[in-house]
């Protein structure tokens, strides 16, 4: 059986990204933090009970900025929109979705040309590893047109809809994945967060972001792809639900996230975070779930194989 750990590709603004090293967190509250909110590096940031679907901080919320790979909460949300969608359909993978992500140098899910897989496993390639060739896969299956070139740009269109329909006022799509040619491929903090809240409603989407690790095997091949989430959160933070990672030289270190407890979901964002992503994470969950004693999280450590967003 092949082993297809995934690459190590670098993606666009590697510098930017942090090391693999496992962090200790340690993060004393203030008198001052408790009365305002959670001190962040983040220019912009946003918490929101999904319960409720209350505002409880929020930062620079709806100045646009660049998100890189958190693009990819919404090529899912497309995709699990889709009225009849089938998660069982069977996608073969071509040679140009290996190519893109050559030619960007960006994030894969290391998919090999003439695999099938399902769209359910393109969406654990897409989101787990961050993957641009799961992404453009999607992107090609679920657009409409007789090329490649019409049916990816068909479903960025449905991107920009999607967020227009969930009023995202400050959003706007021109990439399937977060490389975005020209720039425009912007969100805010607000929209962000807001898309995250509706995408958490799908059961699969939940299922999917919040796996640490996973294996899948191609429908037609004795082959196993072993992919894992670049979400340090997750098996760090009690009651961690993934979402996404971003890193990109214009967005900086990016993190949309969403922690669970008594019943109660809150979802974070950060936008161009340079320094400490998931400190200020645990910082605004902290906050947001009122825990009187700051966490000491440990942060997951990824294995050498794993991409890096």
């Amino acid at each position: 059986m092949e082993r297809c750990e995934g690459r190590p590709a670098r993606r666009w603004g590697a510098a930017l990204i942090a090391s693999t090293a496992a962090v200790a967190v340690a993060l004393p509250a203030t008198t001052a933090e408790a009365a305002t909110g959670p001190a962040v590096a983040a220019k912009g940031a946003f918490l929101l009970d999904s319960g409720k679907n209350r505002q409880l901080w929020a930062k620079d919320a709806d100045t646009r900025r660049q998100m890189a790979s958190t693009t990819k909460i919404m090529t899912a949300t497309v995709v699990l929109d889709t009225r009849g969608v089938d998660l069982d359909k069977k996608v073969t993978v071509k040679q140009s979705y290996r190519d893109y992500v050559a030619r960007n140098g960006a994030s894969t899910a290391d998919l090999r040309a003439g695999d099938k897989m399902t769209v359910r496993q393109l969406l654990y390639g897409l989101m787990l590893p961050s993957g641009c060739d799961a992404a453009y896969a999607l992107a090609d299956t679920f657009g409409a047109g007789k090329t490649e070139s019409a049916r990816t740009t068909s479903f960025i269109a449905k991107m920009n809809k999607k967020a227009a329909d969930l009023g995202m006022k400050n959003t706007k799509y021109d990439s399937f994945d977060g490389i975005s040619a020209k720039g425009a491929n912007y969100t805010s903090a607000r929209d962000a967060a807001k898309l995250a809240g509706h995408a958490l409603s799908n059961s699969t989407f939940r299922t999917v972001v919040k796996t640490t690790s996973t294996q899948q095997k191609a429908a037609n091949v004795n082959r196993t792809y072993y992919w894992d989430n670049t979400n340090k959160l997750l098996g760090s933070y009690k009651g961690a639900l993934g979402i996404k990672t971003g890193t990109g030289t214009a967005a900086g270190p990016c993190l949309v996230f969403a922690a669970q407890r008594d019943g109660r979901t809150v979802v974070g964002v950060l936008l161009n975070d340079p320094t400490q992503r998931y400190p200020d994470a645990v910082k605004m969950l902290d906050w947001a779930f009122k825990t009187k004693t700051r966490s000491d999280v440990k942060l997951r450590r990824l294995p050498e194989s794993a991409q890096r967003d």
